[in-house]
């Protein structure tokens, strides 16, 4: 991950794809957590999926560490930073960009493959546009190459999920298999 600069209310916005409702963390316990109740047949997309949404949590993990690393307390005070630095110096803390610390919450499970993979769809949709938007806020380019590589990931996963309900539901008018 290729950072130019300390910047750490960069930082702060990618903290919400780190520890937020829609970000990497979420994700990846999400997917894994479903794959328990859907059918054999898309089992292995969620599982691989889900694993990737952990490599991604690593990478937003580089990326924050480095915007961070060398920042004094006023700098990530002017950032909006203050209550982080307080509790946490620079260590990475799962929370989103306004500091609401990650709740189990934010993992939808309702048991239904359909009812879930369209969570999903929506989960990868709302992470892209965040990706887009911390796009559009970074004047970074070396990190925004990185993050346009994520955004492209979560169209991929939306793709991957919709094909998904596309097999289960022709599964289930064939056979009722859920």
């Amino acid at each position: 991950m290729k950072v130019r600069t300390c910047n750490p209310m960069l930082a702060k916005f990618l903290i919400e794809q780190y520890g937020g409702a829609d970000g990497e963390l979420a994700a990846a316990l999400r997917y894994l957590n479903q794959r328990y109740t859907i059918p054999d047949k898309v089992v292995g997309l969620l599982t691989d999926i889900g694993t990737e949404e952990f490599a991604h949590l690593e990478m937003i993990a580089t990326m924050i560490y480095k915007l961070t690393k060398d920042a004094t307390a006023d700098q990530m005070k002017e950032a909006g930073l203050g209550a982080h630095y307080a509790n946490h110096d620079s260590a990475l803390f799962y929370s989103n960009a306004a500091g609401v610390p990650w709740s189990a919450s934010y993992i939808a499970a309702k048991g239904d493959p359909i009812a879930d993979l369209y969570e999903d769809i929506a989960a990868e949709e709302k992470a892209r546009a965040t990706y887009q938007w911390i796009i559009d806020l970074s004047d970074d380019p070396d990190l925004n190459d990185s993050l346009a590589f994520l955004r492209e990931r979560e169209i991929i996963h939306s793709q991957r999920f919709r094909e998904a309900v596309e097999i289960l539901k022709e599964e289930k008018d064939k056979k009722k298999i859920f």
